[in-house]
């Protein structure tokens, strides 16, 4: 299943000049990672946001928003922003933002 290349190169200059910036494909798309935490990534043509549990029921409440859930089980703590609430440069900054602010709040992983 083929991910938007074109919503991930607009989450790249969102995050290029961050820190410890990084990229892996995994679940069929792609994710980005910051000091080896994943932030977010893309799955078809929409958004999945790291913004932690604490901040979970709020985002779901969102416009446009859903449970990250891939394997039946959805993951606290990661929410799908579907792909027509990212039109605008601002929508998606405001989305890698969020994950970016509580990814930072998290150790780094250590590499090996």
């Amino acid at each position: 299943m083929p991910y938007d290349e074109g919503l991930a190169q607009r989450v790249r200059e969102i995050l290029e000049e961050e820190p410890e910036f990084g990229e892996k494909k995994m679940f069929g798309g792609i994710c980005f990672l910051l000091f080896g935490n994943m932030v977010c990534g893309i799955i078809r043509d929409d958004l999945i946001v790291r913004i932690g549990a604490t901040n979970y029921n709020a985002a779901l409440k969102m416009p446009l928003t859903k449970k990250f859930d891939l394997t039946g089980k959805a993951l606290t703590g990661w929410v799908m922003v579907l792909s027509t609430a990212l039109d605008s440069d601002e929508e998606l900054n405001d989305w890698v933002q969020k994950a970016v602010t509580f990814v930072r709040t998290l150790p780094p992983k250590s590499r090996v």
